[in-house]
């Protein structure tokens, strides 16, 4: 094949391959290793003398022997160059990396290029591998991509509470009920407010409403089971999407998150500040024509229970006729 080399060729090569920034490995049909450049040298720390005609394996116990047996037997049976790229593979060979900019990298990550190297029968008798570092471009798009996920995470994310904000709640409410509407099931939506919340900010101050949001986020939060999705609706308003939950289940949930409240007042400047809060909620119905009417739904509930005399849980079930 015309795009790879004789074994003739690569004595003369490899004056140029040792001035130039990759590895060069050739290995025999038995993984012995045949020739080694001065970039090999110097990241493994062991000369060419010290490795020629040594097991591959043997040298390096770390490299994956299965993956690259399998990768190398398709080079010599094919005779087809093949490759590997870091995102797949991070290393071949477990190198550190010195490297001052990418510092943060223990370990080199590494592209290779495996290429057959054919006798004067045209028979595929050594490997050469030629590796490159990449760990520039592997630590760059590692922090790109960190710092995507966490501009996700802040896109979504209530930053007074840490509960989902209202966009991103709503989103996942949506795709919940579509879900229940498709397959069935039952699931419900439970909406709360502080109440006489303006007293709290009158009284005490917002910096005394912004604790109490807080304290409220984390009872909340500890009321949760891994399944249900909490977010801060508005104001001093929450939501909390409660998967494969029925009326019972929601009541009960509901009813704990209430006492749970009514029994843990905010601490604020050494004074106890003691806040309730009005409860509604709904379960799926297929009279809901989307999830802005489930929303409704949870939210007339809620409102039911101030009319009540608040500190109250009100089923969107038991007012839905007089709604």
């Amino acid at each position: 094949m015309a795009a790879d080399l004789d074994m003739n060729e690569i004595h003369w090569l490899m004056d140029m391959f040792n001035t130039v920034d990759v590895g060069l490995v050739v290995l025999d049909r038995d993984y012995r290793v045949c020739v080694w450049n001065g970039f090999m040298e110097n990241h493994s720390g062991l000369l060419p003398s010290a490795v020629k005609h040594k097991d591959l394996f043997d040298l390096f116990p770390a490299i994956d022997e299965k993956w690259f047996r399998s990768k190398s037997e398709s080079v010599f049976v094919l005779k087809n160059r093949s490759f590997t790229i870091w995102e797949q593979q991070p290393y071949i060979f477990r190198f550190k990396n010195y490297r001052p900019i990418t510092g943060k990298a223990e370990y080199m990550y590494q592209n290779a290029t495996f290429i057959p190297l054919t006798n004067i029968r045209a028979e595929v008798s050594h490997l050469c591998i030629i590796l490159y570092d990449v760990t520039d471009i592997a630590v760059n798009k590692k922090e790109l991509e960190d710092l995507n996920a966490r501009l996700e995470q802040v896109s979504q994310t209530d930053s007074l509470t840490q509960l989902y904000n209202r966009g991103h709640w709503e989103s996942t409410l949506k795709q919940e009920f579509l879900r229940t509407k498709r397959n069935g099931g039952s699931s419900a939506l439970l909406m709360f407010d502080i109440d006489r919340f303006k007293v709290v900010n009158d009284e005490y101050g917002h910096t005394c409403g912004d604790e109490a949001l807080r304290h409220l986020s984390k009872i909340l939060k500890t009321t949760l089971r891994e399944t249900d999705i909490a977010g801060r609706y508005g104001g001093e308003e929450f939501v909390v999407t409660l998967l494969d939950t029925d009326e019972k289940g929601a009541e009960i949930f509901a009813e704990r998150l209430r006492v749970l409240i009514e029994q843990s007042p905010v601490m604020y400047k050494q004074l106890e500040v003691k806040v309730t809060v009005s409860i509604g909620f709904a379960c799926f119905s297929n009279e809901f024509k989307d999830h802005e009417r489930w929303i409704e739904a949870a939210d007339k509930a809620m409102y039911q229970s101030k009319k009540n005399g608040r500190n109250k849980v009100t089923a969107y079930t038991d007012i839905k006729n007089d709604a």
